[in-house]
């Protein structure tokens, strides 16, 4: 079992009001082979939102508010979704500032990408649990849903 970024599944939790539908990702979910979760709806943020990104390790978005309580709130319940059902690995949303894997947005709100992890991403990490970006998935994997 795996947990995936819900907005990955095509759930419409994306700050825009969207998602980020990755077939091969919502085919797992559908099969029962996937969890999801978004940690920005479980931390209590609204869809849509203003867009946050990291800034000197707080959580901010693009009208100043200062919203890291509510990222690390959902972490820590995404964690505990991740563990009640015994998944072993996590692909998340690439440059998320939740579920960020190995590269984010450096917090100019510009797209410029640097290395880093989302908040959901450091949690899982700290805790030894693998984790991969969606696009790190679709490389490896292609558009097969079977690994």
């Amino acid at each position: 079992m795996i947990l995936i970024s819900a907005c990955l599944a095509g759930i419409d939790c994306k700050y825009s009001g969207g998602n980020n539908l990755r077939e091969p990702l919502k085919k797992l979910y559908e099969e029962g082979r996937a969890v999801i979760a978004c940690p920005e709806q479980l931390g209590g943020l609204p869809t849509p939102r203003a867009s946050s990104e990291i800034q000197n390790g707080r959580v901010v978005n693009t009208v100043g508010i200062d919203v890291t309580g509510q990222f690390e709130e959902g972490a820590r319940k995404s964690l505990q979704i991740f563990r009640e059902n015994g998944c072993t690995m996590a692909v998340l949303k690439a440059c998320s500032p939740s579920c960020g894997c190995g590269m984010i947005y450096d917090g100019t709100f510009s797209h410029t990408r640097i290395p880093g992890d989302g908040i959901f991403t450091q949690l899982l990490k700290k805790e030894g649990i693998p984790c991969m970006s969606d696009e790190e998935y679709l490389a490896k994997y292609g558009n097969s849903s079977d690994d």
